[in-house]
């Protein structure tokens, strides 16, 4: 058994968000992310993997290529494996629990709005590339 308490365990930078894995089992992970005010997750995938988050505190907006919804405490969303999605967070700290799992972690990432200095990896972008051909 793990246990852990999530303000205990968060930590926040104003450059990026900070994803904390505070475990592993069965194939997957469990993290706290953090995120200060306006920040914003690239827009990206994991093809063999779920990702769960649930809002403890702050919150902010889940964007998938057929919804945007709000996200505030107490609410989580389930993303599939392979769904496009992107978080941007509201105009205040937040913290959220994640888990994750399935074959793969690997993320492809398609773009970041939030980062004006990124650059799509070769691999991402062949992976698309491969699912347009598809």
């Amino acid at each position: 058994m793990d246990v852990f308490n999530l303000v205990e365990e968060q930590r926040f930078s104003t450059t990026e968000h900070v994803e904390k894995i505070l475990g592993h089992i069965g194939g997957g992970d469990y993290t706290v992310a953090c995120w200060e005010a306006g920040q914003i997750s690239p827009y990206h995938c994991h093809p063999q993997a779920t990702e769960i988050y649930f809002c403890f505190s702050g919150g902010g907006v889940m964007k998938t290529p057929e919804r945007t919804v709000d996200i505030v405490p107490g609410a989580f969303v389930v993303h599939p494996p392979g769904e496009l999605h992107e978080y941007e967070n509201g105009p205040q700290r937040t913290l959220l629990f994640r888990i994750r799992y399935g074959e793969d972690m690997v993320s492809r990432h398609i773009d970041w709005r939030g980062n004006p200095h990124w650059k799509q990896r070769p691999a991402d972008a062949a992976y698309f590339e491969g699912l347009k051909a598809s």
